[in-house]
């Protein structure tokens, strides 16, 4: 370890002043940049529990393509919201923050620190800002129309119903759109989400160099295939994951629907994994740029990170 383990009691009842409220720390980035090896670092070192913020790796058996985390590497360090759900179903935003809540709170009942770990900025937005999330029930009929149309179409639906929202949305991610439009059909629009700052947050961004994050990816994809990436998926298949379901789920998931269909080698397949990874990573860059809360680090640097961790966490 690089420092002694700094312990983290329950704090005072959240007032006005800021080291009065409790404290949850922040790992988050763009995918490869080494979130989760930090984050348990960050744990060894500080009496932490890591609470996942990633909304794939909520599924079970979605493992070696979704980079889970294993028990090896966990280092005996407890995970939370891993594999809470079945990889046929829809995992929300809303049910991610209600469970995400109540871990937290249990973390810091029990005097510990809960890290928040993971690169979906959508889900570490709803537990930093505490946001109050529409109240809207999804759509079946509407989904499966939508599920058919393009990024394309799907913002241009959503621009004409709630201009506003379609501008927010800087990822072209085709389930967040179409949330958006089974929001803003329901409600007329999607309303600004209410924000309350609950924590005492410390939010560290991992932010590689451009050639080193694209050499992150590559190897990662390498290591992933050699692990059994394509077999994985083949017993999901088997176990009753559809290829419409996979293509949902998007990124790697999509590219080994067509692989499983025979509509690309595996040669292909690693390209197509490897672009739209890196394509995904500029995403998340630009989604967490938003925030000027954001401390950035590069992940070469673990020794700068852990030092200014607990610089924060001995603030009087």
């Amino acid at each position: 370890m690089l420092w002694t383990q700094v312990r983290v009691g329950s704090s005072p009842t959240p007032g006005t002043n800021m080291k009065e409220k409790k404290k949850l720390l922040v790992i988050l980035g763009p995918t490869a940049s080494g979130k989760s090896d930090l984050a348990v670092e960050c744990a060894l070192n500080f009496n932490g529990e890591v609470v996942s913020a990633d909304s794939r790796q909520v599924y079970e058996g979605l493992d070696i393509a979704t980079g889970k985390i294993t028990q090896e590497e966990m280092r005996g360090i407890p995970h939370h919201l891993l594999d809470v759900a079945r990889p046929q179903e829809q995992y929300s935003v809303a049910l991610y923050k209600e469970a995400a809540d109540e871990v937290i709170e249990d973390v810091h009942a029990r005097g510990k620190l809960p890290i928040l770990a993971g690169g979906t900025g959508f889900y570490i937005q709803a537990i930093v800002d505490n946001m109050m999330l529409p109240d809207v029930g999804p759509n079946q009929m509407l989904r499966e129309q939508l599920q058919e149309k393009s990024v394309e179409e799907l913002r241009s639906i959503l621009k004409e119903l709630d201009p506003r929202r379609e501008e927010d949305i800087t990822q072209d991610n085709p389930r967040r759109l179409i949330r958006a439009i089974e929001i803003a059909k329901e409600l007329g629009h999607v309303p600004k989400v209410q924000k309350e700052v609950r924590f005492n947050t410390l939010q560290i961004g991992l932010k590689p160099k451009k050639k080193e994050l694209k050499r992150r990816i590559q190897i990662r994809t390498q290591q992933r295939l050699e692990r059994g990436m394509i077999e994985e998926v083949e017993e999901l298949y088997k176990e009753g994951l559809s290829l419409k379901r996979m293509r949902e789920l998007g990124l790697e998931y999509e590219h080994l629907a067509d692989y499983l269909e025979d509509k690309i080698d595996t040669e292909e397949l690693v390209q197509s994994i490897e672009r739209d990874d890196w394509r995904y990573a500029r995403q998340q860059i630009k989604w967490f740029k938003r925030d000027k809360r954001i401390k950035w680090f590069s992940p070469e640097n673990p020794e700068e990170i852990l030092a200014h961790i607990k610089e924060w966490l001995t603030e009087s």
